[in-house]
């Protein structure tokens, strides 16, 4: 099997474990496929099927924890855990993360299904595969993609 090939099954593998999530209601802080999940559940809980064990825990998070941090924090755990690449080199089976308005970090994030289609979960109703239309491209802030394999944990600090 050619890299391009081991590729292409990896990101059909990635899309079609995160359209098994499809209809997990939206919970807030929540990561359990067909209970419930927020956004960042949805990636936590990908990585899971993935990989086994989250390779950090979560500290809580209120609704407006990227506004009150004024941090990208989303973006830095993707850079600490996912390989970062030009959003216009996105593919199927990559991570996107949004920004709501260019003065705000980015704090929504969803998996590319297709060119055009991509899966989150959304609040007030539930995992869903939307269209990438030009109001989400528009505000997609970042891309990036699943390891081949998962990376080696961090020695703790002494």
């Amino acid at each position: 099997m050619s890299a391009v090939d081991h590729a292409d099954t990896d990101a059909a593998r990635i899309v079609a474990a995160a359209r098994a999530w499809i209809g997990t209601p939206y919970r807030h802080q929540a990561s359990l496929k067909g209970v419930g999940c927020d956004c960042l559940g949805l990636i936590r809980g990908l990585w899971r099927d993935l990989y086994g064990t989250e390779p950090e825990a979560v500290p809580a998070y209120a609704p407006d924890w990227a506004e009150a941090a004024g941090r990208e924090t989303l973006a830095e755990a993707g850079r600490r855990h996912l390989l970062e690449l030009a959003v216009a080199d996105a593919r199927p089976g990559d991570v996107l993360i949004f920004r709501w308005r260019d003065d705000v970090p980015a704090k929504h994030a969803g998996v590319l299904a297709t060119p055009k289609t991509f899966i989150h979960a959304y609040d007030g109703t539930a995992v869903v595969e939307s269209s990438l239309s030009s109001w989400w491209r528009r505000r997609t802030a970042y891309a990036f993609r699943f390891p081949a394999r998962p990376p080696a944990p961090a020695d703790p600090v002494a």
